[in-house]
């Protein structure tokens, strides 16, 4: 199955350098190119889209401010001539950031990516569609079985996540946001931007901190509230 892209840069150069790029890879199929994030919206609603091209610096609205306003799945590969932004654009869970003038085999290592992220996505477990108590991730390159009970909480380390199991740390190529997708909203719960908990495993809570395991866990501020009602909701015993 081919990845369904599309290109959003207001460079016309740029956008067909691109194109020409994604022509020569086998597995990706361009479905659409905007010249910047607010007329790639038709484009987003009318098809579905495995990963965006996506520049910067753009009239309306730059690309920064797409990512932090968008709710769109899609994997996202930075192609910009603006190195200083890698930071903020890896914090907002993007896939790689390339640097104009791109070359292909950078371009092309940054699509393999795309590609093993998209095809982690379709083997871990759908509990909405195959209910059960595990689930299946690639992991040195092999697939794994996880026992759902068994996972303790996972750890966003950039594009990677580690899982932390009753008996071993696994290290997957896979983004803590799509990781959190799948997993049963009603076993786990995102507690900070960089962790998801197993509610069950909680031993207790003081203040900001989650006792999980051996290990003590944030909770973020702005989940703090949102965090203690889920956990908390109808299992405080109360004066």
């Amino acid at each position: 199955m081919k990845l369904k892209c599309i290109i959003i840069d207001d460079e016309p150069i740029a956008r067909k350098i691109i194109e020409e790029f994604v022509g020569d890879i086998d597995f990706l199929e361009l479905v659409g190119q905007a010249e910047n994030p607010a007329k790639a919206i038709t484009l987003l609603s009318n098809n579905v889209v495995d990963l965006i091209f996506l520049d910067i610096n753009m009239p309306v609205i730059n690309g920064i401010n797409f990512l932090k306003s968008s709710k769109n799945t899609a994997s996202i590969i930075m192609t910009t001539a603006y190195a200083e932004y890698a930071v903020e654009a890896f914090s907002l869970d993007v896939l790689d950031y390339l640097v104009k003038p791109i070359p292909f085999e950078r371009f092309l290592k940054a699509c393999n990516k795309a590609r093993e992220v998209y095809e982690t996505k379709k083997q871990i477990a759908q509990p909405a569609q195959a209910p059960g108590d595990h689930f299946f991730i690639k992991c040195d390159n092999q697939i794994e079985k996880v026992l759902y009970n068994d996972l303790l909480y996972a750890e966003a380390m950039m594009n990677y996540v580690i899982l932390y199991t009753t008996t071993r740390k696994m290290i997957v190529y896979i983004t803590l946001k799509s990781l959190e997708e799948q997993l049963p909203a009603n076993q786990f719960i995102k507690v900070h931007k960089s962790f998801i908990v197993n509610r069950s495993k909680i031993k207790s809570i003081e203040g900001n901190m989650i006792n999980i395991g051996t290990e003590k866990i944030t909770i973020s501020q702005n989940l703090r509230e949102k965090v203690l009602n889920e956990i908390l909701k109808d299992r405080m015993i109360r004066r």
